[in-house]
């Protein structure tokens, strides 16, 4: 199924609508999105949970540029897994892999945060960091190469 067909299919579905989306709004996310990075950083040593969340909320505001740039929005009760599985679909196989793991992100920090019993590993954290940042330079990178006009990465 092409992209196209697959947005529209998630559209007709009430999964997704379509708005104009200005650029102030994706350089905002995306400047949000490096400042998580940077929070979770330096939280890494504080507070497991305070980073874990950090890293993935930067990866969030990443993909919801990636649906803004594409002048969508996700409207349904599933946001953020519907968000997700729309940027994997729009940034392609490359990025396979790291959408796998933003995933299990988003089932890990919906577990810590709904029961708050179960344990956060130091190294999950740390592999949620690094998933983070890898994201954010890889969409950077796209963007970059698909040309668009964004001066708003740091």
């Amino acid at each position: 199924m092409s992209l196209e067909n697959y947005l529209n299919n998630l559209i007709e579905r009430g999964f997704l609508k379509k708005e104009q989306i200005g650029i102030d709004q994706v350089s905002a996310l995306l400047k949000s999105a490096s400042k998580n990075v940077r929070a979770a950083e330096r939280n890494l040593g504080i507070d497991e949970e305070t980073c874990y969340t950090m890293a993935y909320n930067s990866m969030i505001k990443v993909a919801r540029a990636i649906l803004f740039l594409n002048n969508i929005r996700t409207i349904d009760g599933q946001q953020h897994k519907t968000t997700i599985e729309v940027a994997g679909k729009i940034l392609g196989k490359e990025f396979n892999d790291l959408t796998k793991r933003f995933d299990q992100m988003r089932k890990k920090r919906n577990v810590f945060t709904y029961e708050p019993l179960i344990p956060l590993s130091k190294q999950e954290t740390k592999q949620s960091l690094e998933t983070s940042k890898n994201f954010y330079i890889k969409v950077k990178d796209f963007l970059e190469e698909k040309k668009f006009q964004l001066k708003i990465f740091k």
